[in-house]
């Protein structure tokens, strides 16, 4: 991929891959090519979560340290 891969991008491609195998659209011969792929979906899609949950963590600490040095 020459771009890099967004959160919506890597869950809508998951959605994708998901319906596909849902609805036996995928191939024998394609199937562990797009499990695979949704294994590293996944796997991005978990490591930006925990990414952003961290920084989300570490803003609503500082907030609350600037709130408690007002006083």
């Amino acid at each position: 991929m020459s771009q890099e891969l967004t959160y919506e991008a890597a869950y809508n491609e998951l959605q994708l891959i998901a319906e596909e195998i849902e609805h036996e659209a995928v191939s024998v011969d394609v199937l562990a090519e797009k499990v695979k792929r949704a294994a590293v979906l996944i796997e991005f899609c978990q490591q930006k979560l925990r990414a952003t949950e961290t920084e989300v963590n570490n803003i609503i600490k500082q907030m609350e340290n600037n709130k408690g040095t007002e006083k």
